[in-house]
């Protein structure tokens, strides 16, 4: 089982400095993994229909779109290689926004310039992380009164990624629940590195797992899963519910 030596520089409270992870190299097959996305960004887009990247200013010019609906569609799209891009086929648009339409401030293993497809292995799992995130956004306006609805893609993988969920004293930097600094530093460098990315444990739910995966053609086989709410009513604890 290969493993790479990773050297990488962060500025955390754990150490700081230089830190040297050994990230096994590990085959991957995982069905049926989860990513939970807000129901008001749709399922089919422009890239769904376009054959290659060579057409999409084409199809742009053609359906007069303005500046703010290709921002909205396509975000960061031209800052991925075209040979990057997955297009002509359902669910391209879903797969390429989680790439181009970064979080604010970046998520565990990846930064604010170019996003990632974070998954669950269980649903389980999917929620506890979406509802944490969700929660702190509206501890920090002060505002427990609100829903959100999430819609659910179920996808596939079959590649070598890096595997960290060994309990392993080197890896526990990655595991801040409060901080992404090393977290992002270590995936950054991992990504530039050429991997396909990263399997984790979960930080929000016990024994849940996790994948990262920086590399839009290998996400395989996404399709619709359920639709659910969550409600939260004066209280940071939301209640759940599936919709019809």
């Amino acid at each position: 089982m290969a493993a790479w030596t990773v050297c990488f520089r962060y500025g955390g409270c754990w150490t700081g400095g230089v830190v040297e992870i050994d990230a096994p190299a590990v085959p991957v097959h995982f069905l049926n993994t989860v990513r939970l996305v807000p129901s008001r960004y749709p399922s089919t887009g422009i890239l769904d229909v376009v054959a290659g990247p060579e057409d999409l200013d084409a199809i742009i010019e053609l359906e007069a779109w303005t500046n703010d609906r290709i921002s909205t569609e396509i975000g960061i799209l031209y800052r991925l290689p075209p040979e990057e891009w997955v297009t002509g086929k359902p669910m391209s648009s879903v797969i390429m926004a989680a790439f181009c339409h970064p979080r604010a401030g970046g998520a565990r293993f990846s930064g604010a310039d170019r996003g990632a497809w974070y998954a669950g292995r269980t649903l389980s799992t999917a929620h506890a992380e979406v509802i944490y995130h969700r929660t702190q956004e509206l501890a920090e306006i002060g505002v427990f009164d609100t829903f959100v609805q999430v819609r659910a893609y179920k996808a596939d993988f079959n590649a070598v990624f890096q595997d960290i969920r060994a309990e392993r004293r080197e890896f526990t930097p990655l595991y801040d629940p409060d901080s992404y600094i090393a977290s992002q530093a270590f995936g950054r460098t991992m990504f530039e590195s050429g991997s396909n990315g990263i399997v984790y444990r979960s930080v929000r739910a016990s024994s849940g797992e996790c994948i990262v995966c920086f590399r839009p053609k290998l996400v395989k086989s996404v399709r619709q899963g359920a639709h659910f709410e969550y409600r939260w009513s004066g209280s940071p604890e939301p209640k759940v519910r599936q919709l019809p």
